[in-house]
Order: C-alpha cells, then sequence, then structure tokens
C-alpha cells in the first residue's frame, strides 16, 4: 500500500481516472475524502460490464501505477472479480460488477450529505 511520496495525491487520482477511461469503466465515480477519513484523499467507484472486464481493469490500473509511479498498490477480490479493490494509499478504488455495485451502495454511504458525488461518465 506504499504510494510514492513523490506523487501527490491529485496526480495519482489523474492518472487512475485516466486509466478507467481507457478500460472502458463505467459509471466512474470520484469522491473527495480529504477531512473526511483517514484512510485516503480520494475514492473512485467504477463498474464493468462483467468479472472478467472487472479483473482486467484493475489488473491494467495497477501495471499502469506501478509503471508510472513506482506506486505499489495492495488488491482485493481481483481472482472473483465481482468487486475489486485496489487501495494505492492516497486513492483507494472501487472495481465492482453492476450487480454487486448496486447492492453495496458504496457512494450513497461516502457521499456528502445532500450533495452527489462527481460523476465522470
Amino acid at each position: 500500500m506504499a504510494g510514492a511520496p513523490s506523487v501527490t495525491s491529485d496526480a495519482l487520482l489523474e492518472a487512475i481516472l485516466a486509466s478507467l477511461d481507457d478500460d472502458k469503466a463505467e459509471e466512474v465515480v470520484q469522491i473527495d475524502l480529504r477531512g473526511r477519513s483517514e484512510m485516503g484523499d480520494y475514492m473512485v467507484i467504477a463498474s464493468g460490464r462483467s468479472s472478467r472486464q472487472v479483473a482486467a481493469i484493475a489488473e491494467k490500473l495497477t501495471d499502469r501505477l506501478k509503471q508510472q509511479f513506482g506506486v505499489l498498490s495492495k488488491t482485493e477480490g481481483k481472482d472473483t472479480g465481482d468487486w475489486v479493490l485496489i487501495d494505492t494509499g492516497d486513492v483507494i478504488v472501487h472495481v465492482f460488477r453492476p450487480e454487486v455495485r448496486e447492492f453495496y451502495q458504496l457512494e450513497k454511504m461516502w457521499a456528502p450529505s445532500g450533495a452527489a458525488a462527481d460523476s465522470f461518465r
């Protein structure tokens, strides 16, 4: 879970959003956690159309972050592909199959009260 110290959370977030877009992730949502949680600065939630796409999105994202920034991300759930958690240290990324995302509704839990999270798709 070690983010390289020279990489800002904003630069990491930008690279993550670009990677998700390149891999056709759907319904990408960004939630600003600064001042609200110690676990990171941002949370990104996205969907893939199938377990295979969810796993591929996660694998490519972790590879890109390692190559671009030297960031080693912790991942969980890649084997099943229903929900993959990618922890970069500053940005936490969740990639879901749509049904699993609907079940857990993380956006509703973390979005600021009375405000919607920023959506990028």
